[in-house]
């Protein structure tokens, strides 16, 4: 990088600068600085101050360009200076306090230097909480402007370039997740929706909104999963059109409360036998030995009027417990 950069300044000597300015802030994200160290390194390549301005994550920190920290007295940063936002369609954040016409060079140095603050801050504060209960709403909104929903996004420190996902609570606000399928989220029941671009979250919020349908609480008396994503749903989510919220539940899933209400047992014993590969695997699903399941099967024949043993018995089950939780009011 050091020879490429001695040849440029032959050739062009804004180019060899702008090589060195790549290397060297290369070589500070390798070695992982910090904030300051980031902000200094613009201050002292650019020959002027240098600030950064995160007020969502209450970051402000100004360098001199002789490398001393002196924090900004609180005047706004100059709209005439040159300036990087930290999100590809953001506020401005990163400045150089020139008050002469921009080179080229500083336009190098405050897209890489943003870039190396953006990695730090992810690294070490995380994104803006998304918690602006009147901003989530705008964004989730289809009948909201584009542009309304997009200075929403803005505004909740989403980056409009990067995918996004809603996702619905049962007692609880709309959340936006990163477009990435979360590993871990908050306890309650959750419906996912799948990872689109931002402007498009209205429509993953309505298939969020689904998947939450299929949710169950967890327990022996509301069986299944809390968490349910709607890119595992495929061609179930159109049982959703046909279950009505609140309504008459269908004929299955009124046999399943009967059943249910004289043997308390019943609700998570049928789960575990649609939800695992075999009847053993059920039975040590439900810490049950393989003949009380047995046992057990042959009750729920009885008050159910069906087999939940056969190929077409076991799928009927899995649809009615399915139906069962789409018809929750």
């Amino acid at each position: 990088m050091k020879e490429l950069a001695g040849r440029l300044t032959a050739l062009d000597p804004d180019a060899g600068a702008a090589v060195r300015v790549i290397a060297y802030f290369d070589r500070l994200a390798e070695s992982r600085a910090g904030l300051e160290a980031l902000v200094r390194g613009a201050a002292v390549l650019a020959g002027v101050p240098a600030r950064l301005v995160d007020a969502g994550r209450r970051v402000s920190v100004r360098v001199e360009p002789d490398g001393t920290r002196r924090d900004p007295d609180g005047a706004a940063p100059d709209p005439l200076w040159p300036s990087a936002p930290l999100l590809s369609d953001g506020a401005p954040a990163l400045w150089l306090e020139r008050t002469s016409p921009a080179t080229v060079v500083d336009a190098v140095i405050l897209e890489r230097a943003a870039g190396a603050v953006r990695l730090v801050l992810d690294r070490t504060r995380g994104r803006v909480p998304l918690d602006d209960p009147a901003l989530v709403e705008t964004l989730l909104d289809a009948t909201a402007p584009e542009p309304a929903r997009l200075h929403a996004a803005r505004g909740l420190g989403l980056d409009p370039a990067l995918p996004a996902r809603a996702v619905a609570s049962a007692d609880g606000p709309p959340l936006i997740v990163s477009g990435q399928r979360p590993a871990d989220l908050t306890t309650g029941r959750l419906g996912v929706g799948p990872a689109v671009p931002v402007p498009d979250l209205p429509r993953s919020w309505d298939a969020a909104r689904t998947a939450l349908r299929f949710t169950a609480e967890g327990t022996a008396q509301d069986p299944g999963e809390r968490v349910v994503h709607a890119d595992d749903l495929g061609g179930l989510a159109l049982l959703a059109d046909l279950v009505v919220r609140g309504g008459r539940p269908p004929a299955d899933v009124r046999a399943l409360e009967t059943a249910a209400a004289s043997a308390p047992w019943l609700l998570a014993t049928l789960h575990a036998v649609a939800s695992t590969t075999s009847l053993r695997a059920a039975a040590a699903e439900i810490n049950v030995h393989h003949s009380t399941l047995q046992d057990r099967l042959t009750h729920a024949e009885h008050l159910l009027g069906w087999s939940p043993r056969t190929p077409h018995g076991r799928f009927r089950l899995q649809t009615a417990l399915t139906m069962r939780h789409l018809a929750r009011g």
